[in-house]
C-alpha cells in the first residue's frame, strides 16, 4: 500500500536510534524477565523465553545482560516486580494505537499515558474499541541482503510461516504466535539470521495519510510513545502517502 514501506523506514531508522540508547536494549531485557517470570528460566521448556533470547542475541544484547534479566525473572536477582498492560487509543484522524507497557506501577503507567496523549491530540479509547482492528501475529525481519525471496520462502513456508512480504529494504516473515519461534530458529539454523522477532499487533485495515501536518503529528505521538520508559511497542494503522513522505523530514 502507499506509503507503506517509507513508514518502514522512518521506524526502522528509529530503531537504530533506540539501540544506540540502549533504550531497544531495555525492551528486550525486560521482555526476557518477563518470559522467565510467566514460564521458567529454562530455554528448553519456555518457547517466550527462547524467543525472546533469540531476539535479544541477533540485536547484539550482551549475554551479561540476558543471564541477568532471566535470574530477575526467575526471582534469584531481586528486581521490581513487572505487569504487562495493554492500552488501546486514538491518535489524530481516527488512527487506532495499540500500547503495549510492562511497568511496577499500573497507576503511574496509566496517568503518564493519558497525559501524553491528551499532550499530542490522541485521546484514549474504551476497552475492545481499537483492539479488534488489529491480529497477534509473530513478525521476523531480515535485511534482503540474506536471501533471495525464493531462498526464504523455501525455508520459512516449510517451517510454518503464514506469510512473506517486501517492505523496501527488509523482507517480512509473518507467522502466527505459537510459531515465531520454530519459523526464526528454522530460519537461523539455514543461516539467515534475522534482525528482529517479536509478537506485533497488526492492523487488519490501514489509514492512508495524505496530509502532511496530520502525519507529522502522528509520528510525533507514536515517536512520543514509544519512547516513554514503560512502553514496549507501540503499534498504529496508519501509513503514509508517498506523495508527502519526502516533506516529513
Amino acid at each position: 500500500m502507499a506509503g507503506h514501506n517509507k513508514w518502514s523506514k522512518i521506524k526502522r531508522g528509529k530503531a537504530i536510534t533506540d539501540a544506540k540508547r540502549g533504550n531497544a536494549f531495555s525492551k528486550l531485557a525486560k521482555e526476557i524477565t518477563l518470559a522467565a517470570k510467566s514460564g521458567g528460566g529454562s530455554p528448553d521448556m519456555n518457547a517466550r523465553l527462547r524467543s525472546a533470547i533469540l531476539a535479544a542475541r541477533a540485536a547484539n544484547v550482551p549475554n551479561d545482560n540476558i543471564d541477568r534479566a532471566i535470574k530477575k525473572g526467575t526471582g534469584e536477582i531481586a528486581g521490581a516486580a513487572l505487569e504487562e498492560i495493554l492500552y488501546e487509543a486514538y491518535g489524530p484522524s481516527g488512527v487506532a494505537m495499540m500500547i503495549e507497557i510492562v511497568t511496577d506501577n499500573r497507576n503511574r503507567s496509566a496517568n503518564d499515558i493519558r497525559v501524553l496523549l491528551s499532550k499530542n491530540n490522541g485521546t484514549f479509547a474504551d476497552s475492545g474499541s481499537v483492539a479488534y482492528m488489529f491480529q497477534r501475529r509473530g513478525e521476523i525481519r531480515l535485511d534482503k541482503s540474506v536471501a533471495s525471496e525464493d531462498q526464504l520462502m523455501e525455508v520459512a513456508l516449510e517451517a510454518g510461516a503464514d506469510d512473506i512480504q517486501d517492505e523496501g529494504d527488509d523482507w517480512v516473515v509473518y507467522t502466527a504466535t505459537d510459531k515465531l519461534f520454530q519459523v526464526a530458529n528454522a530460519l537461523r539454523e539455514n543461516n539467515l539470521n534475522s534482525r528482529s522477532q517479536k509478537l506485533i499487533y497488526q492492523p487488519q485495515t490501514t489509514v492512508t495519510i495524505t496530509d502532511v501536518d496530520t502525519a507529522k503529528s502522528l509520528i510525533r505521538l507514536y515517536d512520543i510513545l514509544d519512547d516513554y520508559d514503560d512502553s514496549q511497542n507501540v503499534h498504529a494503522n496508519f501509513e503514509i502517502d508517498d506523495a508527502i513522505a519526502e516533506q516529513l523530514g
